[in-house]
């Protein structure tokens, strides 16, 4: 079957690999839609991040080249031994964590926060560039009816986005940032929507992307270009925001989120970083904000899939260009590298 493997920095290929099987306790899914995330642009970019280079995975065992792909929905074709979840037919999204199940975090349920953490499509194990992928059970989520597959491929940035706005201290009334609006963070805007934010300002330089976060929700926007976007939210909330979204990985942004919080605000990081940001702990400390990273989800597929049914995540909103497998690099990371108006690119691996 044809999958597309990260070898190295600027080297993703489309090869021929063997066909999964499905083992005991094991789902075999034909991928139907696979999205390309943030996280795989800056493996393309600037990898390696998640991908293992000098050491197998602990939990996957694999080493790079590795098969990309973390955002996918597909038909379950086969089941291994024991598998009782789903049945072959089942449409199905993927939550591709990569967890140990026994480190202290595993064991309180935070398996997101695993000691050993890493991605199906991203750390080894397959992944949804490829035209079949296996997974363990506990990892595939049945798809409710009524949601296609282009829709379930926006499950798990959807799920990334929701669980940031449930891990802040965002209320219903309460005001909100969001610095930078690619995909996760439009989607961001559109979790912030849901939880009764009553202002939602959206940070961002692509003049089309502040346009389509203003389809999605948000009350006001600020193009950092032509205005200071610390000052601009300080004069339109009286003070600053509750809560700053910070969803760019620029280390410059990070502080503008920071300073745009009221006294006693909170700036929750959301990006994925490829190299130090400085900040000034004053900015900080003085004002008795909060600062809190978010990785992943955990427990929120279901929820985000409700959502979905209320109306919420559209793929008609959020996917700009579809592609085959065979045209990823080109077509799919080179063209988000160099469009920013692109806010979503799906490939179908066939």
């Amino acid at each position: 079957m044809k999958a597309a493997r990260w070898h190295n920095a600027r080297d993703i290929r489309v090869e021929e690999v063997e066909e999964p099987k499905a083992g005991k306790g094991k789902v075999k899914i034909k991928v139907e839609w696979a999205g390309i995330c943030g996280s795989d642009l800056h493996e393309y970019a600037a990898g390696p991040i998640f991908v293992p280079v000098q050491e197998p995975h602990p939990v996957s065992k694999d080493v790079a080249p590795i098969i990309m792909g973390h955002e996918f929905s597909g038909q379950v074709v086969e089941v291994g031994e024991g598998v009782t979840k789903v049945k072959v037919g089942d449409p199905v999204v993927v939550e591709p964590i990569l967890r140990c199940g026994e480190c202290p975090a595993c064991k309180k349920g935070k398996y997101n926060l695993c000691e050993s953490l890493g991605f199906h499509g991203l750390s080894g194990g397959g992944g949804g560039f490829s035209e079949y992928t296996v997974v363990d059970e506990h990892m595939v989520h049945k798809m409710p009816e009524g949601l296609s597959y282009e829709q379930g491929a926006l499950v798990e940035p959807a799920a990334v986005a929701l669980h940031a706005v449930r891990l802040s201290k965002i209320k219903p009334g309460d005001k909100a940032a969001v610095f930078g609006t690619g995909p996760i963070g439009l989607l961001v805007i559109e979790a912030l929507k849901a939880a009764g934010t009553s202002e939602i300002y959206a940070v961002e330089v692509s003049k089309e992307r502040l346009q389509k976060a203003k389809e999605l929700g948000a009350t006001s926007v600020i193009n950092p270009i032509e205005e200071d976007p610390v000052q601009k939210l300080h004069e339109l909330t009286d003070g600053g925001v509750d809560v700053a979204f910070e969803v760019t990985g620029i280390p410059a942004v990070l502080q503008q989120a920071i300073d745009s919080t009221a006294f006693e605000g909170e700036t929750v990081i959301v990006s994925i970083w490829e190299k130090e940001a400085g900040i000034q702990p004053n900015n900080i400390v003085l004002k008795e904000r909060n600062v809190k990273g978010i990785i992943a989800y955990r427990d929120i597929f279901p929820a985000v899939m409700e959502l979905m049914k209320r109306g919420y995540f559209q793929a008609e909103k959020l996917v700009t260009k579809r592609i085959k497998l065979d045209d990823i690099v080109a077509e799919g990371f080179e063209t988000l590298i160099k469009e920013k108006d692109q806010v979503k690119i799906l490939v179908k691996p066939e």
